[in-house]
This record gives structure tokens, C-alpha cells and sequence, in this order.
């Protein structure tokens, strides 16, 4: 425990050498800089790989398995350390990374890697921060630290809470079109399979997450799944109220050999008038928004264009009468 009791003088010594402050600081601003590039780089390669998307596809089905490869990158071996042992709380971090479109195996890892360094990286850069510019005392940094690091702990969820929520508005606003084009496929003659396909590659453009989730749909029925278990899997892979509407309504349709295109136009009907009662909904918040900005910027405003003049008068006529001379 020498070394720690020493720190103190060691800190001292090295801030009396701003130079070497700013190289060790911009360095290792540098590295943190890099390590996240890279681990964003690898995160987003192995989530849009399409070829790993087909081997997960075909496993899925009961293949042989692939065999994984050896490497691990620097997060995955920092989500080991942070990994929970809850399978609970594993099974939600899961779910919202698969709602935010973070469908690889080793996602949850990576995320957990991604939260401690960002946990151990941020007061490190506010540590280098303070010894380079000096404007407080190291020793009276600490809170900062303190502050910063927990700042890093949490700020992995929120961001990825904000992207899962994100997504599922994008999905939610891109479903009527879809159906819309589903009914016209299944009118035409197509069966489901072929229409969702058909539909994915229309909507790749304007609606990309739903374009990506058909797809995969699309990919795990030519794979030799079976529907019903790919529209379970569609379901829990998006989370969405209106899309486990729509799978338990096709199930039915299934299993009772009800026509798909009747249950596709009905379910397409009420998704838009559901659209259209949440835009209304947005429309009369509106005027409750309004008013704080009305109270907070133009009412002073018109109480000071109002009220000026008469009060302007009335401190000339105390000034005048000498009441306070």
C-alpha cells in the first residue's frame, strides 16, 4: 500500500510539468477516441453482416452450428467483467438491443463492454482535462470524477433506451404502408412469404427498419422455418403493440383458414385510423405546450408594453410631488 500513499506526491510531480500533461493527455484522448471508433466499427459490421445474418438464420433452423471464432475485442473482454449474473437482467438488455436493431450474438457483451469503459474512460479524460488546464486543484476534482463516472455507467442505457424507442416509432409509422402493400400482394395472388418479401424490397427505401425486419423474415421462411415461428420471432425481435396485433391476427387466420388479404385490408384500416388519432392526439397537446412559452417570453413582454407607460407616470408623479425628497 506504499504506492498509495505516495500517489498524492507523485500527482504533485507530474503536474509541475504541463508539457508532459498535455502529450499524456492528448494521447490517451487519442487511444479512447480510436477504442470506441473501433468498437462502434466492429458492433455495426456484425449487426449489418448479411452473411452472418444467413449463418444465424440457418442455425436458428436446427443446422449444425458454426463454429465461433477465437477473437475477442477489447469490450468483449470488459462485458465479461461487467456481465450481470441475472438472466433477467441479460434478458432485458437483450431485448432492447434487439428493439434498437442490435441483433448479433455478442451485442450484449459488447454493450456491457462499451459501459464500463465508458465508466473508466470519462473520468480519466476529466482527470486529464483538469491536470492540463489547472483550474482546479486535483485533489478538489474528485466529485467531478465521481460525477463523471457515474455519468458513464448510465448513460450506455439511456442512450440505447432512446435508440430501441426511436426504432419502434420508426416501425410504428412505416406499418400502414406496409400493409397497404401486403394486401395488394395478397389480392394479386402471392401467399404470405412471397408478399412480405415482395413488399421488403419495395420498402427499402423509405422505410428501411421495417425493409430490414421483413427481410429477415423473408430469409429465416427460405430457410426452412416455419412461418408461425418466424412471425413469433418477427414479433419478439421488434416488441411493438401493433405488429404482435398483426401476428396474432395472421396465427388466427392460419389456423382457422380465414382469407390472409381480408384480415391484411381490415388490420390496414385500423392502423390507419390508429395513425390518424395519434397524430390528432399530438395536435390538441399542442395548445397546452404553447403555454410556456407564452408565459415565460410573451407575456412579460405584453405586460411590459401594457403596464410600462402607466407606470412610468406614476414614478414622475412621485418623483414630482417630493414625497420622497
Amino acid at each position: 500500500m506504499d504506492w498509495l500513499s505516495n500517489m498524492p506526491s507523485w500527482l504533485a510531480s507530474i503536474s509541475e510539468d504541463p508539457e508532459g500533461l498535455r502529450i499524456g493527455y492528448s494521447v490517451l484522448l487519442g487511444t479512447s477516441v480510436f477504442v470506441l471508433a473501433l468498437a462502434l466499427y466492429l458492433l455495426v459490421g456484425g449487426v449489418l453482416d448479411p452473411l452472418r445474418k444467413r449463418v444465424h438464420s440457418v442455425n436458428e433452423t436446427g443446422a449444425a452450428p458454426v463454429p465461433k471464432p477465437g477473437r475477442k475485442g477489447i469490450f468483449h473482454v470488459l462485458g465479461g467483467l461487467l456481465m450481470p449474473k441475472r438472466n433477467s437482467k441479460r434478458a432485458n438488455t437483450e431485448s432492447l438491443l434487439r428493439y434498437a436493431g442490435f441483433r448479433s450474438e455478442s451485442a450484449v457483451q459488447v454493450f456491457y463492454g462499451i459501459k464500463l469503459g465508458a465508466t473508466v474512460l470519462l473520468p480519466v479524460m476529466v482527470f486529464g482535462g483538469f491536470a492540463v488546464s489547472r483550474v482546479l486543484p486535483l485533489a478538489d476534482a474528485v466529485p467531478y470524477l465521481l460525477a463523471t463516472g457515474v455519468l458513464g455507467f448510465f448513460l450506455p442505457d439511456i442512450v440505447l433506451a432512446r435508440l430501441a424507442r426511436r426504432r419502434q416509432d420508426r416501425l410504428r409509422r412505416a406499418l400502414p404502408d406496409a400493409m397497404d402493400l401486403l394486401v395488394v400482394c395478397s389480392e394479386a395472388g402471392l401467399g404470405l412469404a412471397s408478399g412480405i418479401q415482395r413488399v421488403a424490397g419495395e420498402l427499402s427505401l423509405t422505410y428501411p427498419d421495417l425493409s430490414d425486419e421483413l427481410s429477415l423474415f423473408s430469409m429465416q421462411t427460405r430457410a426452412g422455418m416455419d412461418n408461425r415461428a418466424a412471425l413469433k420471432d418477427l414479433e419478439e425481435r421488434t416488441g411493438l403493440e401493433d405488429i404482435q396485433v398483426l401476428v396474432a391476427m395472421l396465427l388466427q387466420s392460419m389456423r382457422f383458414g380465414t382469407s390472409i388479404a381480408d384480415t391484411l385490408r381490415i388490420y390496414s384500416d385500423e392502423l390507419r385510423d390508429k395513425r390518424l388519432q395519434r397524430a390528432q392526439e399530438k395536435a390538441a397537446r399542442i395548445s397546452t405546450w404553447m403555454i410556456f412559452p407564452l408565459a415565460l417570453f410573451i407575456m412579460p413582454s405584453f405586460l411590459l408594453v401594457i403596464l410600462g407607460p402607466a407606470i412610468l407616470g406614476a414614478l414622475r408623479a412621485v418623483s414630482g410631488s417630493g414625497i420622497f425628497q
